[in-house]
């Protein structure tokens, strides 16, 4: 095992290339352990390099509400009135910190997407 730190963009293609040779290796082997680093190794570097930025909160609320199929009427609980809810839809108001609380508590959206 020769794993080297990932400085550059090729040191960078050729983890990746090595992570698809390893892709599957048993856990408990050697090459399960070379796997291991190299994933921790190219995760640094996509944090550092390759940054994923946080939703917009009204885009992670839109997308949650597509995944467990509801409607701006079922945010009225959350929200506040339907004024309320086309309000925040429409950025006119900002979500209070009790609005974001029962967001993320109700329906599970990550907070940091909420006070983004």
């Amino acid at each position: 095992m020769n794993i080297q730190p990932i400085k550059t963009e090729q040191d960078y293609e050729n983890s990746l290339h090595k992570i698809e040779q390893l892709w599957g290796s048993p856990d408990d082997s050697k090459a399960g352990d070379e796997l291991d680093i190299l994933l921790i190794l190219v995760e640094a570097y996509d944090a550092k390099y390759y940054p994923v930025a946080l939703p917009d909160p009204i885009n992670a609320i839109k997308f949650r509400m597509e995944q467990l199929g509801l409607t701006r009427k079922d945010l009225e609980p959350f929200l506040g009135s339907r004024g309320r809810v086309s309000e925040i839809f429409s950025k006119k108001r900002n979500l209070s910190l009790t609005m974001i609380r029962a967001l993320h508590k109700n329906l599970q959206i990550p907070l940091e997407s909420l006070i983004h």
